[in-house]
């Protein structure tokens, strides 16, 4: 059988993870904190018929050899840390890391999970709980009969009760950053696990250490360019047209071998 045959079928298999990935990160654009992927890949064994450097002749060795490559594999899907963009929203409990780290919230199971979604909101204990309801870790407990809430950028929060006008801290944020964040094994719900390639789970203080410092009434955006992704469709969706032209060819090509007499 011709090689090009499943040659090209890995490389069209691997443009539709490559077209999967670059879906996933348009479909998230609005996302608040969403980190975009980007696949990678690696080329598979080669077919070697003859091995760089062998003897060709007398005192002459063969300078390249000759090698057939059988194809493409995706190696890995990276994701992308880069910090997002800024949106101003004025929602007292929003809050985004301006730089490295991740909120520790608790999961029903118990866990720990990692997110980048500062949009906190309050569950019916007073609590600071994400979307999904999950506490923030340690846990924020707004007084009922707060008047105003503010978050400084190392993370104490404050509240200003009644008609006294000096904030009372009733609590500190923390947060979490690893050796390899491109380790975490995303979870959906905008959060993030450890794992053995992301390393342990470091808390701190935000603002210290290399950690970045909180802003309240804002939040992060997807760090999705949607300029680049749609470069990265149309190039992907040509490399999975040519991959087929070139099993069209090698089918005509074993079309006319069949067709000798």
């Amino acid at each position: 059988m011709i090689k090009s045959l499943s040659t090209a079928a890995t490389g069209m298999q691997a443009q539709q993870t490559n077209m999967d990935v670059i879906a996933n990160n348009l479909a998230n654009v609005s996302t608040t904190g969403f980190k975009k992927s980007r696949a990678e890949f690696e080329d598979l064994m080669y077919q070697t018929l003859k091995e760089p450097g062998a003897v060709s002749g007398m005192n002459a060795i063969s300078p390249t050899g000759v090698q057939t490559g059988l194809g493409v594999r995706t190696a890995a899907i990276q994701k992308d840390f880069d910090i997002g963009a800024g949106k101003i929203t004025k929602n007292p409990l929003d809050v985004q890391i301006e730089g490295a780290g991740f909120f520790p919230v608790q999961l029903p199971d118990g866990q720990i999970g990692y997110t980048r979604d500062g949009q906190f909101k309050k569950d019916p204990q007073g609590r600071m709980v994400d979307k999904n309801g999950n506490p923030l870790q340690p846990e924020i407990v707004i007084p009922q009969n707060a008047q105003g809430i503010d978050i400084a950028p190392s993370g104490q929060v404050s509240v200003t009760v009644g008609n006294n006008m000096v904030p009372q801290p009733i609590g500190q944020i923390q947060i979490v950053n690893f050796v390899n964040p491109a380790g975490l094994r995303a979870m959906g719900k905008n959060v993030f696990m450890p794992t053995g390639s992301s390393g342990l789970p470091v808390q701190g203080t935000p603002g210290l250490n290399g950690l970045g410092e909180l802003a309240q009434g804002q939040v992060e955006s997807s760090n999705v360019n949607i300029v680049d992704e749609m470069v990265n469709m149309i190039t992907a969706q040509r490399a999975y047209e040519t991959n087929s032209k070139v099993i069209q060819a090698s089918d005509q090509m074993l079309q006319s071998v069949n067709q000798l007499r």
